[in-house]
C-alpha cells in the first residue's frame, strides 16, 4: 500500500528530505515543552515562525520532489530505448528474420587483398 501516494522506492529516494524534517519537528516539540531562551513573546514567536516555516516549506518541497520522481519513474517505464543489436548494428523489433542462403556469408571483392 503506498504511503502518501508514493511507491517504497519513490519514500526511500525522500528519506533526504524526511529526516531533517524529523530534526525540525523535534526542536519545534522540544522548545515548546523547555523554552531554552526564556518567555519572551517576540523572541519566542520568531523562534517558532522561523522553525515552522522552514518545516513547512520542507514538507512542500519533498512532496513535489517525490511527484516529479513518481513521474520521472513513469516516463522511464512507457519509453522504450531500442539497442541496436550489437552483431548486425541495426534496431531487434522481436521478429526474427529468415535468411534465404541459409546462414552462409557472402564473400566480397574486398576481403582479398591485392598483389603488390
Amino acid at each position: 500500500m503506498p504511503l502518501f501516494g508514493f511507491e517504497k522506492d519513490t519514500l526511500l529516494d525522500l528519506t533526504v528530505n524526511v529526516i531533517p524534517l524529523g530534526i525540525i519537528l523535534f526542536f519545534i516539540g522540544a522548545f515548546a515543552v523547555v523554552p531554552a531562551f526564556g518567555v519572551d513573546t517576540v523572541f519566542t514567536t520568531l523562534q517558532f515562525a522561523l522553525m515552522i516555516s522552514m518545516f513547512l516549506l520542507l514538507a512542500v518541497l519533498t512532496y513535489y520532489a517525490g511527484r516529479a520522481i513518481e513521474g520521472a519513474e513513469e516516463a522511464t517505464d512507457h519509453s522504450a530505448i531500442e539497442e541496436p543489436n550489437s552483431a548486425t548494428g541495426t534496431l531487434d523489433d522481436g521478429v526474427e528474420s529468415s535468411d534465404d542462403d541459409d546462414g552462409a556469408e557472402l564473400a566480397s571483392d574486398d576481403d582479398e587483398l591485392p598483389e603488390a
